[in-house]
């Protein structure tokens, strides 16, 4: 089963930075312009999900018994 995740970048005017909102545990953003923030989220977005969300036996297709 194939799962899905959220990553939205919101900017605070006040700070100047892009900040992320998001449901991968653990992953938080914040970067000065857009281009910086896509690349932040490229490269540390599927280590947070491998370290963070493990899948349970029924999303790899095993039923309890």
């Amino acid at each position: 089963m194939k799962r899905s995740f959220f990553v939205h970048a919101i900017w605070d005017d006040e700070a100047k930075v892009f900040y992320s909102e998001s449901d991968i545990d653990g992953l938080h953003i914040e970067a000065p312009t857009m281009d910086v923030f896509e690349e932040v989220v490229l490269d540390v977005a599927a280590d947070m999900i491998a370290a963070n969300h493990r899948p349970t036996p029924s999303h790899r297709g095993i039923e309890n018994a």
